[in-house]
């Protein structure tokens, strides 16, 4: 009977203390759902810390900080408590408006892509949903603007690349050029221009020919200076 007893008043004061913890975690999101509405974050934040403290495992609580965050623009802190709570959420509703709201702090990061993988995550629990579906269109939309602009900015990346070689190689011929025209002209070799041998062959023919003309008009002169017996 006493083990009984003890037992039953064990399990008495754990549904005291359960019922006592859900009410401090009730009251807590209540408080903070007050100050969210009147846009007082700051306050709200602290009541859902506060209720996160009572139930760590409250997906409430996560879902309603990771709003009270991002309306402070904790982008950050505030998908953190969304993936949290994503992981734990069982209701379909739920992890709709999880989903739908990561899209919304994805597609304000301008990460398009994961925007469409979380608004189809979104509707894939909640497929009635029309603002997320119209989301996920305009994201969608987009996305596909943005890798058209990348392409279109790859392209002109890799013509100016093209061009500025392309450039480097007229100035390079262009520098040549110069270069060539700086130079002095080479003297070209004439057809009928001599070499060095043949000159000098060609003087020493025309010396010879020299001595022998002067060695005959010597030999002349002797005989036109001679005295010639007159044959009478």
């Amino acid at each position: 009977m006493l083990q009984k007893r003890y037992i039953g008043l064990v399990l008495l004061l754990l549904m005291a203390v359960t019922a006592s913890a859900q009410k401090a975690e009730r009251d807590f999101i209540r408080k903070g759902n007050r100050f969210f509405k009147d846009s007082v974050y700051v306050n709200a934040e602290v009541n859902y810390r506060k209720a996160l403290e009572v139930n760590p495992q409250s997906t409430v609580s996560m879902f309603n900080l990771g709003n009270t965050l991002a309306q402070q623009n904790k982008l950050q802190e505030a998908m953190e408590q969304y993936v949290a709570a994503t992981k734990m959420e069982k209701n379909k509703d739920g992890l709709a408006q999880m989903y739908h709201n990561m899209g919304v702090i994805f597609q304000s990061q301008k990460d398009y892509a994961k925007a469409v993988e979380a608004y189809k995550q979104s509707l894939r629990n909640n497929p009635k949903d029309d603002e997320t579906r119209y989301n996920l269109v305009l994201a969608q939309k987009m996305l596909k603007d943005q890798q058209q602009n990348q392409q279109n900015q790859d392209q002109n990346q890799q013509q100016q690349k093209q061009d500025q070689q392309e450039d480097k190689q007229e100035q390079n011929k262009d520098q040549q050029q110069n270069k060539d025209q700086q130079q002095p002209p080479q003297p070209q070799k004439k057809d009928n221009e001599m070499s060095k041998e043949n000159a000098e062959q060609l003087l020493n023919s025309v010396m010879q020919d020299e001595k022998d003309v002067q060695d005959k008009v010597k030999k002349q002169q002797v005989i036109q200076g001679g005295r010639l017996e007159k044959d009478w």
